[in-house]
């Protein structure tokens, strides 16, 4: 599964073998991320690794049972982290000013450069990987299970393992979707209808509409995956929790 050649054949993968991922290799990984670019190059992110069986039971509820969490060889929460930034001035003589919204960003940019740096690291050495997108939704849980101290905020959690398959195409719209050039273009009604054409068109995405009783696939989305209930109620979650863990006016 090496991706290097061709970024546009990556796959995410779910399901994993027992083949272990040597410590060599996992700390090679680490070290070819660890390069990625980085804010001033202060580095503003750190990563958990776990490997404990038990320990992946333990975060296996806050990514709601996703199967992979227990079912892969190594689970990564990278975190965005000024603790070590902030002690290394506080022990230099510097006065660290922190403790605001911006310098929450710049260390959410960097833990997610970083991520993405380990996801093509792993894939260049036949690993697969998953993102897990619920690291932010129940991010008290998975700090508490990881002793994260202050100023450290889960971010991103991946999955690693040798692929026990190949994986879904799960599709991406064209290029003139995300590609605005000199100007922001806004979308006309027209514009919608042709760039999410062969989306909805997959076999997949009618499946989706099916089996949830929906009328279109955007309605899956809003109605039953990502919903302004859950969203509100995960927005109070975090937004409670970031007082604590990262005080900011």
């Amino acid at each position: 599964m090496n991706q290097t050649n061709d970024l546009s054949k990556r796959r995410t993968i779910r399901r994993y073998t027992d083949q272990p991922i040597s410590a060599d290799t996992l700390n090679a990984i680490i070290e070819d991320a660890s390069h990625a670019p980085t804010t001033g190059n202060m580095q503003l992110y750190s990563v958990v690794v776990t490997r404990d069986p038990e320990m992946k039971k333990k975060l296996a509820p806050a990514h709601f049972g996703q199967p992979q969490v227990e079912g892969c060889d190594v689970l990564l929460t990278v975190c965005a982290d000024y603790n070590r930034f902030v002690k290394w001035c506080e022990q230099r003589q510097a006065k660290p000013g922190y403790d605001n919204l911006q310098s929450l960003l710049t260390a959410t940019l960097d833990a997610t450069i970083f991520a993405q740096q380990i996801v093509t690291a792993a894939e260049q050495r036949g690993i697969g990987t998953c993102y897990l997108g619920t690291t932010t939704y129940n991010a008290p849980d998975i700090a508490k299970a990881l002793e994260l101290p202050k100023r450290v905020v889960p971010i991103a959690t991946l999955s690693l393992g040798y692929p026990a398959d190949e994986g879904q195409d799960c599709g991406r719209l064209p290029i003139e979707a995300v590609m605005h050039v000199e100007k922001y273009k806004d979308y006309t009604p027209e514009d919608i209808d042709r760039l999410y054409a062969e989306k909805e068109a997959r076999d997949d995405s009618h499946q989706f509409v099916t089996e949830n009783g929906k009328a279109t696939l955007a309605q899956v989305f809003t109605d039953v995956r990502y919903t302004r209930s859950a969203n509100e109620a995960f927005s109070e979650v975090l937004r409670d929790f970031l007082k604590e863990q990262w005080p900011f006016e």
